[in-house]
């Protein structure tokens, strides 16, 4: 019970009751459990500057202010359990912001779903010796298998991030009666998501379902994706994943993921090959792209590591959706948690270049043209 401090009229409360009444309110409101769970605050801040020398079809420069140059903008919430017998309980809360403005950075869900405030995490689950599973809105496996064999590990500027992104997106974002599938957020976040994940010796995989909801049917709008990676001497990875259709259950994008990188003194080697396979609701193909990335870590100092990276981007169904691509980028680790980075990237696109073929956030930077971006930034880890 809360007491309550009177107050007469003309007369002020006394200052000690007040304290008390505060104090038993507390108490009283305690939950004795939250002593048990270990809860964390956690999250990344990134901003910089953005020069364009060419921008759309006009093709004048253009600079800017850069939200999330080397990794996404976020602040998250995750916690632990111990439920004994060896057995652990886990949650993850994440949402994704732009710090240029402050706002939600958007959304790939389907039309008419409005924006997550959990974007990218919302879940929680159990874990022991056995591996782990997890219940919510999650990243997929598919993805995560390949950080250490893409080129630039997904960097959310100038690299096959997007080509992954943008390739999921169209074939799933409509409104109800178009292309559609609920569960979907640009093939890297997945809601109403079942995930297995386990490491045995260097391999650690990971297997994820999202159940459609639909009546009558398993398949209308369901997601399922795999994804591996063996970390030894060499690092490979393996994903494929499929979204199907809301109201058909066609398999309106199939996307499917090899890589390695190579460690070798200072320098790793990497190479990564992405492929995604787009169709209308009713089968008709419209598109199937070719992502190929190779690139060079070098760890030139204890501070700086430098990367060159090549990215050639195709849909084998229209030759002129077709971009190249050179990044050239440094990072200078002013602290393990705070990094100063530089980053430049040459795209040559083609007459018909669209996003799925882009390494750029906002796409392709001008069609038909040759253009250099260059992006310096902070990114602030807590």
């Amino acid at each position: 019970m809360i007491q309550h401090a009177s107050v007469s009229k003309g007369r002020q409360e006394n200052p000690r009751i007040l304290r008390n009444a505060i104090a038993i309110a507390v108490a009283s409101l305690a939950l004795p459990a939250l002593a048990e769970t270990n809860v964390a605050i956690y999250g990344i801040i990134d901003a910089g500057l953005l020069y364009q020398s060419k921008t759309g079809t006009d093709g004048k420069s253009k600079s800017s202010m850069e939200t999330s140059g080397l990794r996404q903008t976020i602040i998250g919430f995750k916690g632990d359990r111990d439920l004994g017998q060896g057995l652990e309980g886990f949650f993850n809360l994440e949402a994704h912001f732009d710090t240029n403005n402050g706002q939600f950075h958007g959304t790939g869900d389907a039309q008419g779903n409005g924006t997550p405030f959990f974007r990218r995490q919302a879940n929680l689950g159990l874990r022991g010796d056995w591996g782990s599973v997890t219940f919510g809105r999650q990243y997929g496996p598919a993805l995560l298998a390949h950080i250490g064999t893409e080129p630039r590990a997904f960097k959310e500027q100038f690299s096959n991030l997007y080509a992954w992104a943008y390739n999921q997106y169209a074939a799933t974002n409509g409104a109800p009666g178009t292309e559609r599938n609920t569960n979907n957020d640009v093939g890297i976040f997945f809601s109403n998501a079942i995930q297995y994940r386990n490491t045995l010796g260097p391999y650690s995989f990971g297997v994820l379902y999202s159940p459609g909801g639909q009546a009558g049917s398993l398949d209308k709008n369901s997601v399922w994706a795999v994804g591996g990676t063996y970390t030894g001497p060499v690092v490979l990875s393996a994903s494929y994943q499929v979204i199907k259709d809301q109201a058909t259950a066609n398999d309106n994008v199939r996307h499917g993921g090899l890589g390695f990188a190579v460690p070798f003194g200072d320098f790793t080697f990497k190479a990564n090959y992405l492929n995604a396979r787009n169709s209308l609701s009713t089968g008709s193909n419209v598109s199937n792209v070719n992502a190929i990335g190779v690139g060079t870590d070098w760890k030139w100092h204890p501070k700086n590591t430098a990367t060159l990276a090549y990215y050639d981007n195709k849909d084998r169904m229209n030759k002129d959706d077709h971009t190249r691509n050179i990044v050239i980028s440094n990072d200078y680790s002013l602290r393990n948690d705070t990094i100063l980075y530089a980053q430049m990237a040459y795209v040559d696109a083609g007459d018909a270049a669209t996003i799925k073929t882009s390494i750029v956030a906002a796409g392709i930077p001008s069609v038909g043209h040759k253009s250099t971006l260059l992006n310096v930034g902070l990114n602030f880890t807590f």
